[in-house]
């Protein structure tokens, strides 16, 4: 009937229900948003692959991503599969009617609620499932390629005679082929059994059995499976135990079997297996007798088994036989961690030698002429010059050197000569005007090598630069400069297109430039582009004019991330270092193939023992993976990154390792040979650090061969704390042309020193061949002190030397004003049976905020030096004039700050006047610096030497010590190598 009020009528509202036009808007903004989800997801693969092709080794990609995708459906569809089929087998076994009972009426909901969904509800719980699994299994892809790649060590574990190969390559397969097993059959057991339970074939509460015979049946089949699978673990538990850690007081990190492990753990082990294949038997039987009471009672007892066989009788073991002639006992498994522990990490070669320490030469003086033969001692200290490079060969602020320069060999006048080294890199910091046109468009490169001799310096302390100023010329003749690729290029620059860049300045303008090389991914394609807007959350990218045809797009620019990034599968060394090699820039990358998996070789973690005093204060030394627990090492990889195209190379080194055959086998065509490596660039590979400093921590106890020996611990060594700062780190290793006692000649070495453990004393001194065009490249010698000789360790010659009265004060005038003094690089040269120390001061003064080399110190034989040059110091201790080396009254060995005790002589008039008179001209050449007055500025340095000269001889007339004051070089900047 029509509506007969009086009121108006209008048009019907609807509430509740968008209109037409809404509806198809959110649909819209739902599509658009999945697809934005979908592209985004999309732009971090395809970008992924545009990187690889353009760096020629897409098979790395493709032969990774294959390698995960297959992991991922196989395991995740054999998740879903045994999830699923269990659900489904529980869900048909379901008894016909339900017991009449509150907690089957209370389930009778649940049922019914989901019985339109059963279908959709099983897909999404194995969906779940399967995914999650996929995701697991897919992480897994380096061990599944090396199980099945794997090449034979030829090398058998002691205990069971198996191959090495099958510890590094198939057990960790097995393993986890088990724990996938396991997984299975756990989620398996809780699907099948809640399944049981919703559909009565399980009741807790409800009248007569507990469980169906089909329940029972399928439920004893899952769990017997488990059962299986724990035989199989204990079966595995045998190898395992060659690989096994545990707390030994011999060693941390100990590996591999001892006495309890093979006469308590072994046997153990193996019984228990038996008794899991049993009770596995009795689960199965239950398809037949339909009960669990056998079945039930077999798992206690296997339970009870593994507690009082796998855990009692080896703690009996422990207690009554072996602690009580622990020596006798462990010995033979001693020998055997010894044995494997220096083959898995290449000191198995290792020479050790006794070395007096004391030279037996009456006459030091005849000692003089053998210094320059003994080694070519760095007085450049990489570590400490950046600053003097940055100052003197910088140029422009947008320029920057590393914190911590290289060393390295060039050939001058026919001779090698020990380089200190480093590149003028893009510093984003100092750009002028920071914006995105700026940062990566205009300013993209760095440009030039610099370098200077590491054995010297110029009158006024600084660097023999052999390759200097913008564009760099020097000895290392005709290269490409360029440097678009190196350790401080961390973010994208875009190349190549209408946007021209700033290649550098000179006199005469700003340069420009536009790259010509095919590196990088070209952004001319729109796909492309607007991948890598969303790859770099850049919308710029997709729209700016300043790319356009011909523009390429560079990124992952640090050596040591391309070489990662193309080889996953290598752990890469903490310091890459450049070299002009053939004509170009080239970093030079080592790089390590390792596993965790060799039979009773003692664990190592990377982090810890490559860990020093620089990488504490420099994170690019850092080793990539530094968490990362390894018990065989090996440098099989050397890598080149070039500096202009960014291209990577990468060569076999270690011919032999069946790691990286491995690895070659799963990624072929990535590695070249050996014989691919070129003399040029033969002649600047080294010795890697990272290596050295894990090899040489191991050798702080498996220096020794004898079993009683390193269980007493009487010959542990340590890595002593650098004594050149306060970080309380471990010194680092120094690069060093020099002659150990059986070489004829020099030869670039690594070296480093030792000490007894808790003790500052020296106890062995340690160098490799590092010189890959010499026959015995690789090889240790390390010099054994004997014990009953006490020679100054680094700790020691850094104390005595602070603590020396005369050489305190000249310190203490060296830091008048705001000057700062630096000690460089402590340098140990075997000489003679004993050890020349060299270490170079360096004084950072008034306004000249860089280093300059001032000072030098030698110690030798119990006398030491402290002057203005090298030669200087040599002369001084070689002549006999040095002062005795005795540590301060009343401070142990080792200990000691830097000395405050007053000058000697003070109480005599004439030695206080000439001090005064020393301090007043070493300020008034502070402040003549600050001015950049030279004039005034030799004049004062003039005073200052007269005024120490009046001190050292009213000193001398008094009978205080012949103490070199030293006259005062002019300061200038100087950098040194490092190694």
């Amino acid at each position: 009937m029509p509506d007969r009020g009086g009121g108006p009528t209008g048009p019907r509202i609807r509430v509740g229900r968008p209109s037409r036009r809404v509806r198809t808007l959110l649909m819209t903004l739902g599509v658009l948003a999945v697809l934005g989800m979908v592209f985004t997801m999309f732009a971090g693969f395809w970008t992924d692959w545009l990187w690889y092709r353009s760096v020629h080794y897409s098979s790395v990609f493709t032969t990774t991503l294959w390698t995960k995708v297959g992991l991922f459906f196989v395991f995740g569809l054999l998740m879903a599969l045994s999830v699923g089929f269990n659900i489904w087998l529980a869900h048909r076994l379901r008894p016909p009617l339900s017991a009449m009972s509150m907690e089957q009426q209370n389930l009778d909901r649940y049922r019914m609620s989901i019985a339109p969904y059963k279908k959709w509800l099983l897909l999404g719980i194995t969906a779940l499932v399967g995914l999650i699994a996929g995701a697991s299994a897919s992480s897994q892809w380096r061990t599944w390629l090396m199980w099945v790649n794997g090449v034979p060590f030829n090398e058998k574990d002691p205990q069971f005679k198996l191959d090495v190969s099958f510890y590094a390559f198939d057990l960790p397969w097995y393993r986890f082929l088990l724990g996938f097993g396991f997984a299975a059959v756990i989620l398996s057991v809780i699907a099948a059994a809640l399944t049981h339970y919703l559909y009565g074939g399980l009741r807790i509460t409800s009248p007569g059995a507990r469980a169906t015979a089909a329940a029972t049946g399928h439920l004893s089949v899952l769990i017997g499976i488990f059962v299986a699978l724990k035989a199989v673990a204990y079966w595995l538990d045998r190898y395992g135990l060659a690989v096994k850690s545990s707390d030994f007081k011999a060693t941390d990190n100990w590996t591999g079997l001892r006495y309890v492990d093979a006469n308590a753990y072994l046997p153990a082990k193996t019984i228990l297996f038996c008794i899991a294949v049993i009770c596995a038997l009795l689960f199965f039987a239950t398809l037949w007798r339909r009960t669990w009471q056998l079945p039930v009672i077999g798992f206690g007892l296997m339970v009870l088994s593994a507690i009082l066989i796998g855990g009692l009788y080896p703690a009996i073991v422990q207690k009554f036989q072996v602690q009580p002639n622990e020596q006798a006992k462990e010995a033979p498994y001693v020998e055997k961690n010894l044995k494997a522990t220096r083959e898995a990490y290449g000191i198995d070669g290792t020479q050790v030698r006794d070395y007096p320490g004391v030279s037996q030469a009456e006459d030091k003086s005849q000692l003089r002429d053998d210094v320059p033969g003994a080694a070519s001692i760095r007085i450049m200290d990489p570590n400490i010059v950046s600053p003097t490079f940055q100052q003197l060969q910088q140029i422009r602020n947008y320029y920057a050197f590393p914190t911590n320069l290289d060393v390295d060999r060039y050939s001058k006048d026919g001779k090698d000569q020990d380089t200190v080294i480093g590149l003028r890199e893009l510093n984003y910091n100092g750009i002028p005007k920071r914006n995105w046109i700026n940062d990566h468009f205009r300013y993209t490169h760095g440009y030039g090598v610099v370098a200077a001799e590491g054995t010297s310096a110029d009158s006024g302390g600084r660097p023999e630069f052999t390759e200097s100023d913008l564009p760099s010329k020097g000895d290392l003749g005709k290269y490409e400069q360029r440097i678009y690729y190196g350790e401080r290029t961390t973010t994208y620059s875009i190349v190549g297109g209408p946007q021209k860049e700033i290649d550098y300045s000179d006199d005469s303008g700003e340069k420009t430039y536009s790259y010509q090389a095919d590196s990088g991914v070209n952004l001319s394609n729109p796909l492309n582009r607007a991948a890598y807007a969303v790859a770099f959350s850049e919308p710029q990218i997709l729209y700016s004019g300043a790319i356009g045809e011909g523009s390429r797009i560079l990124y992952n620019r640090t050596p040591k991330e391309r070489v990662e990034a193309i080889a996953p599968w290598l752990t890469i060394d903490g310091d890459a270092y450049p070299a002009v090699v053939n004509g170009r820039i080239q970093w030079i990358v080592d790089a390590y193939t390792t596993t965790n998996g060799y039979p009773y070789s003692s664990r190592t973690t990377l982090g810890d023992t490559t860990a020093d005093s620089l990488t504490a204060t420099n994170d690019q030394r850092a080793v990539v993976a530094q968490q990362n627990q390894v018990n065989y090492i090996r440098n099989s990889v050397k890598a080149t990154v070039d500096a202009y195209t960014g291209e990577v190379k990468l060569y076999q080194w270690d011919t032999e390792d069946p790691v990286l055959k491995t690895w070659m086998k799963a990624f072929p065509d990535t590695v070249e040979p050996r014989s691919e490596i070129s003399g040029e660039l033969m002649a600047h590979l080294r010795y890697p650090q990272d290596l050295f400093k894990v090899q040489r921590e191991l050798l702080t106890r498996y220096h020794v061969k004898d079993a009683t020996t390193f269980l007493s611990g009487s010959e542990v060594w340590q890595v002593p704390d650098d004594p050149t700062n306060k970080t309380g780190d471990a010194v680092p290793p120094y690069y060093l042309s020099m002659k150990m006692p059986d070489q004829k000649e020099q030869v670039f070495s690594l070296t480093t020193t030792f000490t007894p453990n808790g003790r500052d004393n020296l106890s062995a001194f340690m160098a490799v061949n590092a010189d890959p065009g010499t026959s015995d490249y690789g090889k240790i010698r390390i010099l054994k002190l004997p014990t009953s000789t006490t020679v100054s360790g680094p700790k020691q010659v850094q104390s005595q030397f602070n603590s020396q009265q005369d050489i305190a004060e000249t310190i203490r005038l060296l830091r008048g004003g705001d000057s700062e003094v630096e000690y460089g690089n402590l340098l140990a040269v075997p000489l003679d049976g004993g050890l020349l120390y060299v270490e170079p001061v360096y004084v950072r003064g008034g306004g000249l905020k860089y280093p300059l080399l001032r000072k030098v110190l030698v110690t030798y034989g119990g006398q030491t030096a402290f002057e203005d040059t090298l030669d200087q110091a040599l002369d001084k201790v070689f002549g006999g004039q040095g002062s005795p080396v005795e540590p301060p009254p009343g401070e142990d060995e080792g200990s000691g700050e830097e000395g405050t005790t007053p000058p000697p002589g003070t109480d005599n008039p004439t030695v206080r006047e000439a001090l005064q008179d020393a301090q007043e001209a070493f300020e008034a050449g502070q402040e003549a610096l600050k001015k950049n007055d030279w004039e005034a500025y030799g004049r004062a340095q003039k005073d200052l030497e007269e005024a120490l000269r009046k001190a050292e001889e009213a000193q001398s007339a008094q009978g205080g010590g012949g103490g070199s004051g030293g006259s005062q070089s002019s300061p200038s900047p100087k950098p040194t190598a490092s190694g």
